[in-house]
């Protein structure tokens, strides 16, 4: 990659990781709690309007729309929002999501019947391991029940990623927007059941600014942005080259909670967390293909302007429905699937993803 290039790939990871803080500061506005849920159902709003008006319906059956909302979108970030409520750590909470790409693995194992390489298998192990020292860390100091929520919001995440592998959409941007379109009436309806009506009544009447503006953040720059320059880059490299990048946003995620909120994780989080971040990268990056040389780096680009071109605009909006890129498992040689955080082995579908011939398989030079 370029100089330029990985300068935009690197403030990507800086977008996706002030993204936690920036739902932290949201949800406790001056001293206020916002209910959780609500705030999900608020940013989904900005999410999908009024994009779902310009955006035809994705070919795939409301069925697979129905589960991607609920699963991908509503459960990992509703999940995710009221763990943080409870008090898991911003920067923590950044570390622990990234569970999900080895749970996309064991699931793709046991319902795709797509079995991990051994290189997978070892990611598996090592991540899991890493997650165990964290949550011991972490029950030392605070209640791990924030911790296994946020691991819920992470096999949410996963179970959307099956079900959007499933899917196979030609349209990752209407796959995005009409399933996030799943998410506000649900959640509105739950808030009001927990929280109660006077509480949701009260936080939407009298709105914190921070709350407004961590809800712009997470869809503006969070999503549209973030996933508008990552989905070019998937465009112009293979991925083993812009992947190791996602790596970056657990690093920035607890850096920008130290320097923000004053969160000073502990000495086994830390090592936990460097044991989780080995094994995602083991499962998710192909030693092969980190060599690959300028020449063919331009022949995957060239290859890749035919089915890039007319994505450049989907591309702007394609990560509406999604903080980091989700993983597809086992995309055979005949596609390819862009998006944000996976390889050609463990496969690839972020929520902006779009399938095109796969030009990784079998015909590099």
């Amino acid at each position: 990659m370029t100089f330029r290039h990985s300068a935009l790939a690197v403030l990507v990871a800086v977008l996706w990781g002030a993204n936690f803080v920036a739902i932290d500061l949201g949800l406790h506005a001056n001293g206020t709690e916002v209910p959780p849920l609500l705030f999900v159902a608020m940013r989904f709003v900005l999410v999908v309007f009024p994009w779902i008006f310009f955006i035809r319906k994705p070919d795939v059956s409301w069925r697979a729309i129905l589960g991607v909302g609920l699963f991908m979108s509503a459960g990992q970030f509703g999940l995710l929002y009221l763990a943080m409520a409870l008090g898991m750590p911003a920067g923590l909470a950044s570390l622990v999501l990234q569970a999900q790409v080895l749970l996309t693995v064991l699931l793709a194992a046991g319902i795709l019947g797509e079995h991990p390489s051994a290189r997978q298998f070892t990611g598996v192990v090592l991540g899991v391991a890493g997650l165990a020292v964290v949550a011991v860390g972490r029950s030392m100091v605070a209640p791990v029940l924030p911790l296994i929520i946020v691991l819920a919001a992470a096999l949410s995440w996963a179970a959307g990623n099956i079900i959007a592998r499933r899917a196979k959409a030609s349209s990752g941007l209407g796959l995005v927007v009409w399933s996030g379109a799943v998410v506000p009436l649900p959640l509105i309806g739950l808030s009001l059941w927990i929280d109660g009506p006077a509480a949701v009544g009260g936080t939407l009447a009298g709105m914190q600014l921070v709350t407004i503006l961590s809800a712009i953040y997470t869809a503006v720059f969070g999503s549209l942005v973030g996933y508008g320059i990552w989905n070019w880059l998937l465009g112009l490299y293979p991925s083993s080259a812009v992947v190791p990048f996602t790596l970056l946003v657990p690093v920035v995620g607890m850096t920008t909670a130290w320097l923000v909120l004053g969160e000073v994780p502990s000495l086994a989080e830390v090592a936990g967390g460097l044991l989780l971040l080995g094994g995602v990268a083991i499962a998710v990056l192909r030693p092969d293909r980190l060599g690959a040389t300028p020449g063919q780096r331009r022949w995957h680009a060239q290859r890749r302007d035919v089915a890039f071109a007319g994505d450049l605009g989907d591309g702007l909006g394609a990560g509406l429905g999604t903080d980091l890129g989700t993983a597809d498992l086992g995309a055979g040689p005949g596609t390819r699937v862009t998006g944000a955080l996976a390889d050609d082995d463990a496969g690839r579908f972020a929520a902006g993803a779009r399938v095109a011939p796969d030009l990784d398989a079998g015909t590099r030079p």
